[in-house]
């Protein structure tokens, strides 16, 4: 079917627009597995599902940025990006009772908070890609989508690998002051938990983990803010643990998003990560366990 110049001019700009929407917000993800699978999980992706679905979710958005941009494929760029707003529109309001107030954490350095215009912004978006899949011309071969494809699945598949081994060999600051002293965390068993004293899941975390034995792991809290609370803390949740306040330079070598937050070091050696979704009741402890860190 014959389009008018309106028309495919429209396509072409709403094309553009939303091309560069998700090739941020996929680049991001792909680049970024680890932080962003952490976002997706305070999002309510099961815990230990947001890496991968950061990894899926940016490739397929890089994909559909790369339909977007090039003309003879635009229409099915269109769809793909009107099915993927659908398809986020539809999460939000599943989980809204729970994400609302929260930040989307949607793009790197853009805050949008998720409430009625965060569905508002969608929508407009969603008329973008509606635009593009409407008034483009329609495409016949799949040859050259499948090997872009393949080659954004090979970029993530390289990007986790990196961003992992780049984890496990991270260099752990030494020495660090733990109760007043310096304290060498490369040797042995140590687990470190970061916490904000005023934030409830990781009281509740830390109350559940006070119950463990935790056989010769040293365990050294971290208070994210208001350092003053450290001893109270662990006196009300009955944590046994020690207590370090450089939380600047730990966090440097262990960026997470929000606390609760844990990492497994074995002879200075990053074991596992846990991100705020694991620390719910009964997790983490079959992990702890799986690692040797607690009986």
């Amino acid at each position: 079917m014959q389009r008018a110049k309106w028309q495919l001019n429209a396509a072409a700009i709403g094309a553009v627009l939303l091309g560069i929407i998700f090739l941020v917000s996929g680049g991001w993800k792909v680049l970024q597995p680890f932080k962003t699978g952490e976002l997706l999980e305070q999002a309510q992706v099961p815990a230990g599902f947001g890496v991968l679905g950061a990894a899926t979710l940016g490739t397929i958005e890089l994909l559909t940025a790369f339909l977007l941009f090039v003309p003879r494929y635009r229409r099915w760029g269109g769809m793909l990006g009107s099915a993927l707003l659908i398809f986020f529109i539809g999460w939000i309001g599943f989980y809204y009772h729970t994400l609302a107030g929260r930040e989307c954490s949607c793009f790197p350095l853009i805050k949008r908070t998720i409430g009625p215009m965060f569905f508002v912004s969608d929508g407009v978006m969603l008329l973008l890609g509606a635009a593009a899949w409407a008034w483009s011309k329609s495409v016949g071969s799949f040859k050259v989508p499948l090997t872009a494809l393949a080659a954004l699945t090979l970029l993530a598949g390289t990007s986790y690998a990196v961003n992992k081994a780049e984890l496990a060999h991270v260099q752990v600051p030494n020495p660090v002051i733990v109760d007043g002293q310096p304290a060498d965390l490369t040797r042995g068993k140590v687990f470190l938990f970061f916490y904000d004293p005023s934030c409830m899941h990781c009281d509740a975390a830390a109350r559940f983990m006070a119950g463990f034995d935790w056989n010769d792991t040293r365990v050294v809290s971290i208070p994210t803010i208001n350092p003053q609370w450290a001893a109270s803390f662990l006196r009300d949740t009955h944590l046994k643990a020690q207590t370090s306040l450089e939380v600047d330079k730990l966090k440097k070598a262990f960026p997470f998003v929000d606390p609760p937050y844990g990492v497994v070091l074995e002879d200075g050696v990053v074991k596992q990560t846990f991100g705020q979704a694991k620390f719910n009741a009964p997790s983490p402890k079959a992990e702890f366990q799986r690692l040797g860190i607690i009986k």
